[in-house]
């Protein structure tokens, strides 16, 4: 593809910023109400959000040899297209385009709006319009080129990681609340082993979603071959260990009953810690934490339609793949995702829309996870500027870990799964339509 208009301007700690910014978001402070309940134990908490954690480094040592091997716009629409086909990279692109971004950014902006309002202890009626401006405003920060969006991601990230440090720096050497043993590793009372630790496992693969999207900026990067797996690697390190502090506190802090599905743990954990300033604190580090997911989401998420463009996969690709004069920034396919989000916002209904698509993504990242073997074998002389270490073990790793959380989610929650295979296969005619017109065309 030609990405000879796109400026590239993104260095190695931009790249780190979008993997961490875009994975650290509401999941950081949210998560752990829902993983507490379906465990209803600390320790098996804990222990979830560490194989979450490295599960997903697997994951991200694995998909960096694709990333370094095949650095383009695009990410890992390219690197399923490059192995696969026409037809499955598009089907990922118009999944990840249609659904997974406009619903990330609609749910991230609803959330700021409704933190937002009970810090200002406005009306509710004020909630959609301050979201509307959140998702704008951000826009509007990126049309500005990548060097803004991405400068902007960075000093979101390091504002973001405040609040975080304090309540972990302060909270692991405060005095706890209550006893947590690490060990045994054991469910809450009544429950089946397997069933809660599986349950809790699946709950923390949410909160780890969103690192994959760096590879959408490749084009933009100074160094790709390098910096790419390397922002990915040490950003997922990063957030294991950000995720599974983080948790550690919470546990030590408020007993398990007062966790679960509790939303405002991580308020009231940080009152306990810090007086009442601290859930004032807390609420201010989750309005900068969504703000940066969602500029995450943005940076990268327009993007994608673009690269889809630029092969002409798309109606109205001509449209889609337009450059700003000045700024180089893909502009039409940027007010494109936010049209979508802006009525995902107000439909109030993209929650479901999102675990649908998480469902599916997951899906083409067991295929990208396989992909390596294919090229390992198809493609010997490929140019690997990095190699997964550990394989096959690590890739192999990668990928049952990737079935598990598929088959859970199959089992808990079928009727999610089916309809979100069913809006992506839709994809299908419109991929086939749009190719007759353009050999028509010809």
């Amino acid at each position: 593809m030609n990405e000879s208009h796109l400026k590239r301007e993104i260095g190695l700690f931009t790249a780190l910023a979008t993997v961490m910014g875009t994975t650290i978001g509401g999941g950081v402070f949210f998560k752990v109400a829902s993983v507490v309940g379906v465990t209803h134990s600390a320790s098996m908490t804990i222990a979830a959000w560490i194989l979450g954690g490295l599960i997903t480094i697997c994951g991200g040592l694995t998909t960096a040899e694709l990333a370094a091997a095949i650095p383009r716009t695009g990410g890992a629409i390219k690197y399923i297209e490059y192995t696969y086909g026409k037809l499955p990279g598009f089907l990922m692109g118009w999944a990840l385009m249609l659904v997974y971004y406009p619903a990330n950014m609609a749910a991230l902006s609803i959330i700021f709006a409704t933190q937002f309002i009970n810090l200002f202890q406005l009306t509710t009626i004020w909630q959609i319009p301050i979201a509307i401006m959140c998702a704008g405003s951000l826009l509007l920060i990126n049309f500005l080129g990548a060097r803004v969006g991405g400068a902007f991601q960075s000093i979101t990230l390091i504002f973001k990681l405040i609040p975080i440090v304090l309540i972990v720096g302060v909270g692991l050497f405060s005095n706890a609340h209550v006893n947590v043993s690490l060990f045994p590793i054991t469910a809450g009372p009544h429950l089946n082993y397997w069933t809660a630790f599986s349950g809790g496992l699946l709950a923390t693969m949410f909160a780890y979603d969103g690192w994959i999207n760096i590879g959408n900026i490749a084009g933009e990067m100074k160094r790709p071959e390098k910096d790419l797996p390397r922002a990915i690697i040490l950003g997922l390190v990063l957030i294991t260990l950000i995720y599974t502090l983080i948790n550690y506190v919470f546990v030590k802090t408020l007993p398990v009953s007062q966790i679960a599905n509790n939303q405002n743990t991580a308020y009231e954990a940080a009152r306990l810690i810090f007086g009442q300033m601290g859930g004032k604190l807390v609420t201010i580090g989750i309005l900068v934490s969504v703000y940066g997911a969602i500029n995450g989401y943005t940076l990268t998420g327009m993007r994608v339609p673009f690269a889809m463009a630029e092969e002409n996969a798309l109606p109205f690709s001509k449209y889609l793949k337009r450059l700003s004069r000045h700024t180089y920034v893909p502009y039409f396919a940027g007010a494109a995702e936010f049209v979508i989000a802006l009525l995902m916002i107000f439909m109030g209904s993209f929650d479901t829309l999102t675990d649908m698509l998480v469902f599916v993504m997951r899906i083409f990242n067991v295929m990208l996870f396989i992909a390596l073997f294919i090229l390992r074998k198809r493609e010997p002389e490929l140019q690997r500027p990095y190699r997964v270490p550990g394989y096959p073990i690590i890739p192999v790793i990668a990928i049952i870990g990737g079935f598990f959380i598929l088959i859970v989610t199959i089992l808990t929650q079928t009727g999610l799964a089916v309809t979100g295979l069913v809006l992506t296969a839709i994809g299908i005619p419109v991929y086939y339509y749009h190719q007759t017109r353009v050999k028509q065309q010809k």
